[in-house]
């Protein structure tokens, strides 16, 4: 009986979420990847959209922090493959990172879209 409740409570609240709500949501997600044609600092995007609108909607605030701790780690990754290029591991490290960048960015956002959380795997959560 209780996890009939649950399910009923979680597509309430999808109900709920407005559009503009989902759209903000993604945007945390996609800025990063806009934040390539800038100098490829891509946790700059996420984080503008996540001190905007943060304190007008919970996902949005959700999905901002989420997007950033990955967007910090995903830094973290290019900085020490960038370092182990010295020693030829980082040439073949750097294009995974890439990849492993772009795919869950895209998966996160079109989550994102559709209202639903997104957690990214293998991400340090350094923004609580």
């Amino acid at each position: 009986m209780k996890v009939l409740r649950i399910e009923i409570a979680w597509i309430n609240d999808l109900e709920l979420m407005s559009s503009e709500e989902k759209t903000w949501g993604m945007f945390c997600h996609l800025s990063a990847l806009i934040s390539y044609a800038v100098g490829g600092m891509f946790f700059l995007g996420p984080l503008v959209v996540w001190l905007i609108k943060k304190d007008q909607f919970p996902f949005v605030n959700d999905q901002g922090k989420e997007s950033l701790n990955f967007q910090i780690t995903c830094f973290l990754l290019f900085c020490i493959a960038g370092i182990l290029a010295i020693i030829l591991i980082g040439f073949l490290l750097l294009p995974l990172v890439g990849l492993y960048h772009l795919v869950f960015t895209i998966i996160a956002s079109m989550a994102a879209n559709r209202g639903e959380t997104y957690r990214y795997p293998l991400c340090l959560r350094l923004i609580k």
